[in-house]
């Protein structure tokens, strides 16, 4: 391994090791109180060393938000139809892998979508993982599973119900949850039940939605409330 190699990993593993660090710092001190003193403080290097790497907050701010983002677009990308698959349960995948990614992420996620920040004013970005679940019902609505509408407006319903279970179960681990599995399917059949056309509903969760949840509690009896 000659020099070169040596010092552009050197620096590779620093940048990973900054990012990490601020990480850390802005989800549990928030983005007002973040310095890139105290990132260089922390891992024991001086501020001229982070400055190599960073200019200013925002720029590692923004380098940690493509990071969350891109990792949750990984764990998206993970969920492609089989063949025949119906769309509606292709859709249903994807909500629960966004869940599953927040709940097995959480620092992750709370850099994507829960930290409170004062950004320079920036023309809005689609996010992969918001245009993956507009297509995916979009696939719906052309095959007739949806009744038709605004594609907007029922992606951002879905989004906005897959948030909510996930940003309450990642910042309230306290609050005694029912089974965790089960409210997120109940969240998620509910929230695709709405959408469904009249004649999809018998074959995607009968008239009440949530069918897996009903066929699974017909067989078995309440499960006890446990503690997150």
């Amino acid at each position: 391994m000659n020099v070169q190699t040596i010092r552009d990993r050197s620096k590779a593993e620093l940048r990973a090791l900054i990012l990490t660090t601020a990480r850390n710092l802005f989800v549990h001190e928030g983005y007002e109180s973040f310095s890139l003193r105290k990132v260089a403080h922390e891992i024991g290097y001086s501020p001229a060393a982070i400055y190599k790497h960073f200019s200013s907050k925002h720029e590692i701010f923004e380098s940690l938000t493509e990071e969350s983002f891109a990792a949750l677009v990984q764990a998206s990308a993970a969920v492609t139809p089989a063949a025949g698959e119906n769309p509606v349960e292709v859709l249903k995948r994807g909500m629960h892998a966004y869940v599953a990614f927040g709940l097995a992420n959480p620092d992750h996620y709370r850099f994507a979508f829960l930290l409170a920040v004062r950004k320079p004013e920036a023309p809005y970005k689609p996010r992969a993982a918001y245009i993956a679940l507009r297509d995916r019902v979009q696939r719906c609505i052309d095959c007739g599973q949806f009744r038709p509408g605004n594609l907007d407006l029922f992606s951002q319903s879905l989004w906005s119900a897959v948030h909510g279970v996930t940003s309450l179960l990642v910042q309230r681990p306290e609050f005694p949850w029912v089974d965790k599995d089960e409210l997120i399917e109940r969240v998620i059949d509910s929230a695709v039940q709405g959408l469904l056309t009249e004649k999809s509903q018998h074959t995607n969760g009968g008239q009440h939605g949530n069918s897996n949840f009903q066929r699974r509690s017909k067989h078995k009896g309440p499960r006890r409330k446990k503690a997150a």
